[in-house]
């Protein structure tokens, strides 16, 4: 895959708890599948010095290590000799993050939203529950994956970049407030229930939460 995708997908996947080392070709990914025995891969069909399928062919015959492939091709032949090959699933590019993180859960057999704790905040993703101090606010869905976002690694500062990337898929101009306002309504939601410092802004960074 380019540079630009995988460091993105880097980034996505920290983001959500994996730890990740990243190579930009066959030759130095091959390698560092040997030497670090990764649980899970994630390969493009398309790379700058081979194909994604001699990845999946090579690894395969020294790995049941489960691997992911993205294609830019969605077509059922293109699929079974993908899975024929020894892929376990694919990623239809375009996509979305979340689809792809979903995959990643899958494969790696982990829970895909886990209960978040944080002080008074509670966070069920996948009940799309909210607590706040024992009661349920009522929030907007951007405010709840802004909370969810925050709550995957309390005390880390989310730069607006960070959280556009995430929520918005980098969609929103630079001059945007759109995220700011969000996080204010946030805060006068947490204050209408008293809690008044697990919201954190650092100027000039960005947002995180108090652990």
């Amino acid at each position: 895959m380019t540079p630009t995708l995988s460091i993105s997908l880097q980034a996505y996947l920290e983001d959500a708890g994996y730890r990740v080392s990243a190579a930009f070709s066959v030759a130095r990914g091959l390698l560092l599948a040997r030497e670090s025995q990764p649980d899970l891969i994630l390969t493009d069909l398309g790379l700058p010095d081979g194909d994604g399928r001699r990845v999946v062919h090579t690894i395969r015959l020294q790995s049941q290590v489960p691997i992911i492939v993205l294609t830019a091709r969605d077509d059922t032949s293109e699929k079974v000799a993908l899975l024929s090959a020894g892929a376990d699933d694919y990623v239809v590019k375009p996509f979305v993050m979340a689809e792809l993180l979903a995959c990643t859960a899958v494969q790696l057999r982990t829970p895909l939203n886990p209960t978040l704790s944080v002080g008074e905040l509670e966070l069920q993703p996948h009940n799309y529950l909210a607590l706040l101090a024992g009661r349920e606010p009522r929030l907007a869905p951007k405010e709840f994956q802004l909370l969810n976002l925050l709550m995957s690694r309390p005390r880390r500062v989310y730069t607006r970049q960070e959280i556009n990337k995430a929520l918005w898929d980098g969609k929103l101009p630079e001059y945007s407030n759109v995220i700011d306002v969000h996080f204010a309504n946030l805060r006068a939601k947490f204050r209408e229930r008293e809690v008044y410092t697990l919201l954190r802004t650092v100027r000039g960074d960005g947002y995180a939460l108090r652990a």
